[in-house]
């Protein structure tokens, strides 16, 4: 099982990125998939996420109404659309994975994911 986070980068207040989450040997549609960011010397946040079924979505306060969730299951891909960005926003964000059957919600804590990507770093600055 791989998760492979891109579409990380550089950009200024008030910008745009789409993250992406590309699975490798499991469907998204039989897991939970969150994403997290860790700032420096910051504890890991969790951001966002979107449960097996796809009808149940969670955002942090500090991202909603910014970023949305979304899954391409053809693709085997879960996206992170990020709008508005802050310099706040910044750091590096990782998507989890976690098997979970149907009829199940989204899942926050981080213990409780069964694969982490890499990470992929998002900076926000002038």
């Amino acid at each position: 099982v791989q998760l492979v986070e891109s579409g990380g980068g550089l950009v200024q207040p008030g910008g745009s990125l789409r993250l992406s989450c590309a699975v490798f040997g499991l469907r998204v549609d039989s897991y939970a998939i969150g994403w997290y960011r860790q700032a420096p010397g910051k504890q890991r946040e969790g951001v966002s996420c979107i449960n097996s079924s796809a009808n149940d979505t969670y955002y942090s306060e500090s991202v909603e109404g910014r970023f949305t969730i979304s899954r391409d299951i053809a693709k085997n891909t879960v996206y992170l659309q990020m709008n508005s960005l802050k310099p706040e926003d910044t750091a590096v964000y990782y998507c989890a994975a976690k098997v979970q059957g149907s009829g199940y919600g989204c899942v926050v804590e981080a213990f409780l994911y069964d694969y982490w990507g890499q990470g992929t770093q998002v900076t926000v600055s002038s």
